[in-house]
């Protein structure tokens, strides 16, 4: 068995960029992911601002798509149009692309990325911590992060406790080139007919995205929301070149950060915003800071470190969500009036976050009335 000062579970933004702190901290950082870059992951694709200030200098963004136009529906009806002339509102990546890029960040800044690494166990003992691989074989670090999402070995082993848990369901749809003027440019959002549902379409040149997420427990639901929605955008002849699911969960307020030794980030931890259910910029900053605790050992600091960086934006999204839930009409008339769309741009481009925005008189008011 080789000895690492820091072995990391998980090779999606989370992990790689706890991989690039603890490596730029100068710990021995060891990588072991499950597949193999690059490789396919259900996501939107959709980066705010937040994200892109998060990696722009890590690695060069591989842009698919700068969106300057929202069409935004609720349940296929009232549709409004907003446009912006003064940059982008989201900028549209491929997961394949943009994680082997942090991939070879990480690499970069001396971590070892070992790929085709399943890790079955977590053990704990005086000494630090083992990791047991499927192969039978073991690997030891001094402090483990676990960034190998929500169902991983980690978040058991660390306990971590969910308060939501969503499905979401997403097709790739190819675009023939005569076609893809027409979707370029433009994010599609709906308020769903499920409770807390809503669906997007995001372009990604040759490639859309299309996607529905809605709380588990409607499956069944929540299909028929993306085949509806599917329909709607006149894409239902068009076989996907990828059809997937996956579970999204938030973590409770209570839930643990950290056992002993072991550190979690990232899905795994269940830190992503519970409205919109946007994670990639909750991974990479809690990776970020997962990376830097563990590298310079100060692991009693992550939760506190956590907290102060995530909580309020967690809790606002909370908030939210709990609001949007019961009056997806009212998210949509605020959405459409000036005020509205230039808070909701503001938080895509990274401007702003959501507990700052409840905190402005107009928002705070109006949901003390819809609650």
């Amino acid at each position: 068995m080789t000895a690492w000062d820091v072995a990391i579970v998980g090779g999606g933004p989370a992990g790689l960029s706890a991989a690039y702190e603890s490596a730029r901290a100068g710990a021995r950082t060891v990588v072991l992911e499950k597949a193999v870059h690059p490789r396919y992951k259900t996501c939107g694709g959709g980066l705010i601002g937040t994200t892109i200030g998060q990696v722009d200098g890590r690695i060069a963004i591989p842009v698919a798509d700068h969106t300057d136009t929202m069409v935004v529906t609720l349940d296929g009806r009232r549709e409004f149009v907003r446009r912006t002339t003064d940059g982008p509102v989201l900028s549209m990546v491929r997961r394949t692309e943009f994680d082997d890029r942090l991939r070879a960040a990480a690499a970069e800044a001396g971590a070892e990325v070992r790929q085709s690494v399943a890790v079955r166990g977590v053990e704990q003992d005086p000494s630090g911590v083992r990791l047991r691989l499927s192969d039978g074989s073991e690997v030891r670090a001094a402090t483990v992060v676990g960034a190998d999402g929500s169902s991983g070995v980690t978040a058991r082993h660390v306990g971590v406790e969910y308060s939501q848990v969503d499905l979401g369901l997403e097709v790739e749809v190819p675009i023939p080139a005569a076609q893809r003027p027409r979707w370029r440019g433009r994010v599609l959002l709906d308020w769903g007919p499920i409770p807390g549902s809503y669906g997007w379409v995001f372009p990604k040149d040759d490639v859309l995205t299309v996607g529905v997420i809605a709380a588990r427990g409607s499956g069944d639901l929540t299909k028929a929301y993306l085949k509806a929605y599917v329909e709607r955008m006149g894409l239902a002849g068009i076989t996907p070149v990828e059809d997937s699911g996956h579970l999204t969960r938030v973590r409770a307020l209570d839930s643990p950060l950290r056992r002993d030794r072991v550190l979690v980030a990232g899905d795994a931890a269940g830190l992503l915003e519970p409205w919109t259910r946007e994670g990639i910029s909750f991974a990479t900053r809690s990776g970020a800071i997962a990376g830097r605790h563990a590298g310079n050992g100060d692991l009693a600091g992550y939760p506190a470190a956590i907290d102060a960086a995530l909580g309020a934006e967690m809790r606002a999204g909370r908030r939210l969500m709990a609001t949007f839930t019961k009056r997806p009409w009212a998210f949509h008339a605020v959405l459409a009036s000036p005020l509205g769309w230039r808070m909701f741009r503001r938080w895509c481009r990274g401007e702003t976050t959501f507990d700052a925005l409840i905190e402005k008189l107009p928002v705070k008011v109006a949901l003390a009335l819809l609650s």
